[in-house]
C-alpha cells in the first residue's frame, strides 16, 4: 500500500529539498520504492534533485506537474507564464504514482498562494498526507516553527515529525533553541541536518509512524 508524506517548511529556501531527498534515500535503503513529487516548482532544480534521490523514476507530468521558470511566489510565476495552477489536477497526478513511498515537497512556506483561491495548505489538505516540517534553524526559528505547526494542525492534518536544518553553523544557543522547539511540538524530531550535509545524508525514518 502506498504511503506518502508532505514536506513543508517554515519559509522558502529553508531546506525542504535537502530533507525530501534524504527521506527518499532513507526509504530506498529499506528496500522500498521511493518517488519524489514536486507539484509546483518556480525556478531551481528541486524536481531533478528529487528524481535523483528516489529509487523509482517518474514521468515529468507526475514528478513536476507545474514547472515554472521564474523564482517567484507560485501564483505570480504562474500568472506570468499564463498558467492556472489547479490543486485538483495535482491530486490526480499523485494518485497515479505507483510507489511504496511518495515524498511530496511543497513550494515555499505552508501558506504560500497557488492561485487566487487556494494555497499550499489546501493542497496538503486535499492530499490528506501526514506533514513533515522542516525548521530553518536561525533567529526566529521558534516562532516560525510554532506558527507553522499551528497552521498544519488547524487544518486537521497530522504533523508526523519535524527536521531541524542547521543553516547557520555559528547560530548562538543552538541546543537551547532546539530544545525549546522540541518541548513545544508534539511530534518527533526526526533528525538535525548538519550545515552543508554530505551528498548521501539520510534521515532516521524509523521515528515515523
Amino acid at each position: 500500500m502506498k504511503r506518502g508524506y508532505f514536506v513543508t517548511g517554515t519559509d522558502t529556501g529553508i531546506g525542504k529539498t535537502t530533507v525530501s531527498c534524504a527521506l527518499l534515500r532513507s526509504f530506498a535503503r529499506l528496500g522500498l520504492e521511493s518517488a519524489g513529487m514536486k507539484p509546483v516548482s518556480s525556478g531551481g532544480d528541486d524536481a531533478s534533485r528529487l528524481a535523483a534521490a528516489g529509487s523509482k523514476p517518474l514521468p515529468p507530468d507526475l514528478a513536476n506537474p507545474y514547472d515554472l521558470s521564474e523564482p517567484l511566489a507560485p501564483h505570480i510565476a504562474a500568472r506570468h507564464s499564463g498558467v492556472d495552477i489547479d490543486a485538483a489536477s495535482i491530486v490526480r497526478a499523485y494518485e497515479k504514482i505507483g510507489a511504496d513511498i511518495v515524498i511530496v515537497e511543497g513550494v515555499g512556506g505552508f501558506l504560500v498562494p497557488l492561485n487566487e483561491k487556494q494555497d499550499t495548505s489546501d493542497l496538503a489538505r486535499m492530499l490528506g498526507l501526514p506533514v513533515i516540517l522542516v525548521v530553518g534553524m536561525r533567529l526566529g526559528a521558534i516562532n516560525h516553527a510554532l506558527l507553522t505547526r499551528d497552521a498544519v494542525e488547524s487544518r486537521g492534518l497530522e504533523l508526523a515529525g519535524w527536521v531541524a536544518n542547521r543553516m547557520d553553523p555559528g547560530m548562538p544557543a543552538f541546543g537551547e533553541v532546539l530544545e525549546a522547539i522540541a518541548g513545544r511540538i508534539d511530534a518527533p524530531l526526526l533528525d538535525v541536518v548538519p550545515f552543508d550535509p554530505e551528498e548521501d545524508f539520510a534521515i532516521d525514518v524509523s521515528k515515523l509512524a
